[in-house]
């Protein structure tokens, strides 16, 4: 075994951890400004303050950090959906609970790690997919029996009691609603623009909305009914 291998097996202390977290953290944000290909392991060490070769301390490869920003990702997007519903009352706010969610691990501060899961998917060497696939299956399955109660009810979109192909199909639901949220990565901004006053033909800003009434308007657009 070589040294830089036997170190990684060492158990990790503290300081260790959170220059590990640091490393995640930072090449989260270079993947999503730069993109996967165009960040080097220089850029990421010099984000933290690191030498050059000192990531390789903590992950054998740049594929391997990539991956690494994926879990942590869905991971915090785990934790915080599962906190989420359990505040939820009813059948609407567990539904609420999961879009706004979603939306903060999109778009909160510090949480670049999906849009990099979203936008680096096919950087990832094969021998890590499966990996990231069942972490995100079991985020995906905590979106399962929320779709489903809301197609059978047929609240969901243009689903209904009548369409019962539509109403047994959760899996499509889910795509097409985390689709259109996954969406907002390209286009959403964080604060609202402001017109540049000495630029000719200067037009107001459009209307801003944060992100809990993004997740309302989200709410409204696919439910059918505001009942309970």
């Amino acid at each position: 075994m070589s040294a830089p291998s036997a170190r990684r097996s060492l158990p990790d202390l503290p300081d260790e951890v959170n220059r590990r977290q640091a490393l995640i953290r930072e090449s989260a944000r270079l993947f999503r400004e730069k993109g996967f290909d165009a960040t080097t392991v220089r850029d990421i060490a010099a984000a933290v303050g690191m030498r050059s070769g000192s990531p390789f301390y903590h992950f054998k490869n740049k594929q391997e950090i990539l991956k690494a920003v994926m879990d942590e990702g869905l991971y915090q997007g785990y934790e915080r959906t599962v906190a989420a519903l359990a505040q939820a009352r009813n059948l609407r706010e567990r539904f609420r609970a999961l879009v706004r969610t979603h939306y903060g691990i999109l778009h909160d501060e510090g949480s670049e790690f999906i849009a990099v899961l979203l936008y680096d998917w096919r950087s990832l060497p094969p021998e890590y997919k499966q990996d990231i696939i069942d972490v995100k299956d079991r985020y995906d399955a905590l979106w399962q029996p929320t779709l489903q109660e809301l197609l059978q009810a047929g609240w969901l979109g243009a689903n209904s009691a009548r369409d019962q192909a539509a109403a047994d199909d959760v899996k499509m639901a889910r795509l097409m609603v985390m689709g259109a949220i996954n969406f907002t990565a390209t286009w959403y901004k964080q604060q609202a623009e402001k017109p540049n006053p000495g630029q000719r033909g200067a037009k107001a800003a459009p209307a801003y909305m944060d992100l809990d009434a993004l997740a309302d308007r989200t709410v409204r657009f696919f439910m059918q009914s505001d009942n309970d």
